[in-house]
């Protein structure tokens, strides 16, 4: 604990809350709203770290008592439930070590998640749901909020892409492991000869700016076309023109916003998520590395990263770490902590080889 502890340095940690609690009861805090937004953002972020540290060590205290009085009055219940919470405090432990790996310059922002089907026709389409399912069930399981700006749905099954944001601090850091192509093996639900198909979706994880982020977008160079929101199967979802799709004619980056009903606030969406990938995109440029923040992937053979096997085994295995599991319907219901651990540590490893 005392090595995570100065990795995270907790008392600038404390300083900071500090600091930051002082700005939020200033009486005109809410003048500059964006401002306000992320000062309290940012405090809430920090004391959530905080709790996680502190209610750690706490437990590990309770647990060095508990260990006490069960060899003082030889008591193997006391001893038996001591070793069961120092296997959960060691799990925990290994989550917050992995966190103190989050230290890129955009590792503590939230993150903006693009889902796109790839080869496989209506299975590729299918399995990309699938994908946005799991990584909002595993948004879910830690109560992360999960914004969808945009979702358009393939027409027999499935969606062509998909767009959603997770609002929690190092979201980006923890997810950005999941960029690349994703690769699916089954018995098609959709051939009626029940033939064995192999399909593909590509994941593009980007981080959502502050305002201190030096991104300008210039209003002569972005095309902003409106259109009515749509659901499955063509289905209406509401009757005026308030979805906004922007694109960025220097770079062919196009982004769609449907969440909202006003066209204004749909516009203010897709503009942040065009940022974040205008981001992305420079920082790529800058690092002459096509891979650095979002990954250029085609969700084809040859670039996967990841392959979940449903038939003729059950299998899901990372194909850069190695890590595995044998329980395909758990890992897309959103159990995907080990392959995000590993995917970082696997990371963190490749960047201090090329140091």
């Amino acid at each position: 604990m005392g090595t995570i502890e100065k990795v995270l340095d907790v008392d600038a940690m404390r300083a900071e809350i500090a600091d930051l609690g002082e700005q939020v009861a200033a009486p005109d805090l809410w003048d500059d709203q964006a401002n306000a937004q992320r000062v309290t953002g940012r405090l809430s972020a920090l004391q959530g770290e905080l709790e996680r540290f502190t209610s750690l060590a706490s437990r590990i205290e309770d647990v060095e008592a508990l260990v006490e009085l069960g060899q003082e009055e030889g008591d193997a219940d006391s001893l038996s439930e001591a070793e069961a919470e120092l296997d959960r405090i060691h799990k925990a432990v290994e989550q917050l070590e992995v966190r103190t790996l989050l230290n890129g310059e955009y590792d503590a922002r939230e993150a903006i998640v693009t889902i796109r089907s790839g080869a496989g026709g209506v299975d590729a389409a299918d399995f990309a749901e699938q994908l946005m399912r799991m990584y909002t069930r595993w948004a879910e399981r830690n109560k992360y909020p999960v914004e969808v700006y945009d979702v358009s749905y393939a027409e027999e099954a499935g969606i062509k892409s998909a767009e959603f944001a997770i609002h929690a601090p190092y979201a980006y850091g923890t997810l950005s492991v999941e960029a690349g192509t994703h690769r699916l093996v089954r018995i098609s639900p959709f051939d009626n000869q029940g033939r064995r198909q192999t399909s593909f979706a590509a994941v593009e994880v980007v981080p959502v700016l502050e305002q201190t982020d030096e991104i300008e977008v210039d209003e002569n160079d972005v095309r902003t076309d409106v259109f009515r929101s749509g659901g499955p199967g063509g289905q209406s979802v509401n009757t005026t023109d308030s979805a906004v799709r922007l694109t960025h004619i220097p770079t062919g980056i196009v982004v769609s916003c449907q969440n909202e009903k006003s066209q204004l606030q749909n516009k203010a969406s897709a503009m942040v998520v065009l940022k974040a990938k205008l981001l992305a995109l420079k920082k790529a440029e800058e690092a002459a590395l096509k891979k650095d923040l979002k990954g250029d992937v085609a969700a084809s053979w040859g670039d996967q990263m990841r392959n979940y096997v449903l038939n003729p085994y059950q299998l899901v295995k990372d194909l850069r770490t190695e890590v595995e599991s044998g329980n395909p319907q758990a890992v897309l219901d959103g159990d995907i902590d080990p392959f995000l651990e590993a995917g970082i540590r696997w990371r963190r490893g490749a960047e201090t080889a090329k140091a």
